[in-house]
């Protein structure tokens, strides 16, 4: 693979896991940041599974539950 199809399919996955994240699958989210993570590290999927990782440890269930 190129490097700059590999460039273009880590944008898709950076795509898609923003989209997973809109519709909060989280797991689809990271899974898909991971991938862009691993074929572009400078990839800004770094900066967005960091974001959603601070979300999800944030993220109180018991609030939730009185």
């Amino acid at each position: 693979m190129s490097e700059e199809e590999r460039l273009a399919l880590a944008h898709e996955y950076y795509r898609k896991g923003n989209a997973y994240r809109k519709q909060s699958d989280w797991q689809h989210a990271l899974e898909n940041y991971n991938h862009a993570i691993e074929l572009d590290p400078s990839s800004p999927a770094v900066k967005a599974k960091e974001m959603l990782d601070n979300i999800l440890n944030y993220y109180c269930k018991a609030m939730f539950n009185p």
